[in-house]
């Protein structure tokens, strides 16, 4: 009975009886009933020994809970106490803040192991007083610097202590620089060391993360590659695969022993067609050899203005038939030292790259512009074309790589190997209703 009643209702009724019974044995003693006075004293002192008893254990139930959410121990089971009406909410808070550390405890296994299988150097310290503790540390860290998880920085500051050394200067500050390591008491290698800083909860988290350059590198190497190799199986196939069904089938008219005019005619077609394939297969090495064996510039002291004047006049019959309007405005007088013919064919194919945008287009305009910023000169070159995909813009630099019919696919390629030979830089912006490309050379 008492079982489905709260707490205080069973405390209450408990009371009850031990009033009760100390009235009855009183009013006993009135009477001259000791025995039965006593009797009835004996069992209002049982009566309250329970109740001491039914107090402590009701408290020892909150005690043990509250302890364990407080230790976050929750491995016990109260599921056998479920039938007390009495712990229902208590049991609910309990088994509430059960469930949420089991999905902290999972995100948290789940987290560690992404962390743990990037490619990447990943440490984060924990701020302790005015000392830095090692939160977490990946395997791959631990297993490309050979050294054990320890859960102290200067542990790890003996370890390493060129990084160590790097970031105590910079006083824990965030930070984007590189830093040579020597890995396995081998050659020294050269890392790129990138910082964070953070506040949770009044606790500072300080993030490292170290990534190897010739990681990057080779990965960068090898993905170029593998694209290099697809545009050149492709352009071969292109042309071996008709060469290949043309001669089988030239070999099987040799061999009759007499030739119509119409077996004549598909000599002469499939050598044509040999030919023009054996052409393009000529014109597609050579635009590889000029890839691969481009001189060094010979630089020499060129004024800028004049440069684009002159690639402006090889380009004005152009476009004076495609009727585009051309706007220079670089009305300034500026030396650079470049190789003058190289830097010529640079603009000359980006002109022509804009010429070709502008081939669909109401508005035909093309605007070069100029403007220097710490001893860099920015040439610009914008026009009002079609801009470039987002789908093609990684591969517009990729030798071989076109979206004309009739075009090569090396002139951004050569372009942009020009300009880096001469220590600068070939970007590109799309804009609403434009492209612009910058080409940065030192002044």
């Amino acid at each position: 009975m008492f079982k489905n009643q709260q707490l205080y209702h069973q405390l209450f009724f408990r009371l009850i009886l031990v009033l009760i019974s100390i009235g009855v044995s009183m009013f006993l003693f009135s009477k001259d009933l000791l025995y039965t006075g006593f009797f009835l004293l004996f069992v209002s002192f049982l009566l309250l020994t329970e109740i001491y008893f039914f107090i402590k254990n009701a408290f020892l139930m909150y005690d043990r809970t509250i302890a364990s959410i407080l230790q976050n121990d929750f491995s016990a089971d109260f599921s056998k106490h479920k039938s007390y009406e009495n712990y229902s909410s208590l049991f609910q808070l309990y088994g509430r803040l059960k469930n949420k550390q089991h999905e902290e405890l999972s995100k948290d296994i789940i987290y560690r192991s992404i962390l743990n299988n990037i490619e990447t150097g990943i440490i984060i310290l924990q701020k302790e007083n005015s000392d830095w503790n090692i939160f977490l540390m990946n395997d791959y860290f631990s297993k490309h610097f050979t050294v054990p998880k320890v859960s102290k920085w200067h542990y790890l500051k003996k370890q390493l202590p060129s990084l160590c050394t790097i970031i105590e200067e910079q006083n824990f500050q965030e930070m984007k620089t590189s830093l040579q390591i020597r890995v396995n008491k081998q050659d020294t290698q050269t890392f790129v060391i990138q910082t964070s800083a953070t506040r949770t909860f009044n606790q500072e988290y300080y993030i490292i993360l170290l990534d190897s350059i010739q990681k990057v590198v080779e990965k960068k190497e090898k993905e170029a590659w593998i694209n290099l190799m697809k545009v050149i199986s492709h352009e071969l196939l292109n042309s071996l695969t008709p060469i290949r069904s043309l001669s089988q089938n030239l070999s099987e008219l040799v061999q009759q022993e007499t030739l119509s005019a119409e077996d004549l005619d598909d000599i002469k077609q499939s050598v044509a067609t040999m030919h023009n394939r054996s052409n393009h297969l000529q014109e597609f090495v050579e635009s590889y050899r000029k890839l691969a064996m481009l001189p060094s510039p010979r630089k020499e002291k060129t004024e800028l203005s004049g440069l684009l004047e002159n690639c402006l006049q090889i380009m004005q019959p152009l476009f004076k038939k495609e009727q585009i309007t051309v706007v220079n405005s670089v009305d300034f007088s500026r030396w650079i030292l470049i190789d003058k013919n190289q830097m010529e064919q640079v603009i000359i194919n980006l002109l022509t790259n804009s010429m070709y945008a502008l081939e669909d287009k109401e508005i035909k305009e093309i605007t070069i512009s100029a403007e220097v910023k710490e001893k860099r000169i920015y040439l610009i070159i914008t026009d009002t074309g079609t801009g470039i995909d987002a789908e093609i813009e990684d591969k517009i630099f990729l030798p071989f790589f076109t979206t004309r019919k009739d075009g090569a696919g090396i002139g951004l390629t050569l372009s942009k190997n020009i300009i880096e030979a001469h220590g600068g830089y070939l970007a590109f912006e799309n804009g609403e209703n434009q492209t612009k490309f910058t080409v940065c050379l030192l002044e």
